[in-house]
């Protein structure tokens, strides 16, 4: 059915965090799928705020991306995978990663919508929108 499935996982939400991984995982081992996993540190003009603080601000949040992604790995998803962590727009950074990694499928989580997404439009419902792959919302 799917060899490679990417997860998209957002650090920030534990419990969401928790329940993709259950059912990225499911779905891997039903497939015997190649798992992919990747978090995306959204551009928060970087160069303002990072401006502010000295050193590499942007490379110190990507670094602490990278070990809590390993963390989440090893405790939480409990299986071998490939980890991406890219900066940028998280909707275009999961897509443009799904297809050069070539994914058959994405794995999303998906939140309580506010406000602002009925306006601007949750991460999620773009990769739907626009993703090649087949897309799993998980609630």
């Amino acid at each position: 059915m799917y060899s490679k499935i990417l997860l998209a996982v957002d650090l920030n939400d534990e419990t969401g965090a928790a329940k993709l991984a259950q059912y990225g995982t499911g779905l891997a081992r039903m497939c015997q799928a190649e798992v992919h996993v990747i978090s995306v540190v959204p551009n928060m003009g970087f160069a303002l705020v990072g401006s502010a603080f000295s050193g590499d601000f942007a490379g110190s949040v990507l670094e602490e991306t990278r070990v809590a992604l390993h963390k989440w790995v090893d405790t939480v998803l409990g299986m071998e995978a490939h980890l991406h962590i890219e900066q940028g727009t998280v909707y275009d950074k999961i897509i443009r990663t799904a297809d050069a990694i070539q994914a058959d499928a994405i794995v999303v989580g998906a939140h309580r919508p506010e406000l602002r997404d009925y306006l601007v439009g949750p991460n999620a419902a773009r990769v739907v929108r626009h993703a090649n792959q087949s897309v799993l919302v998980v609630r």
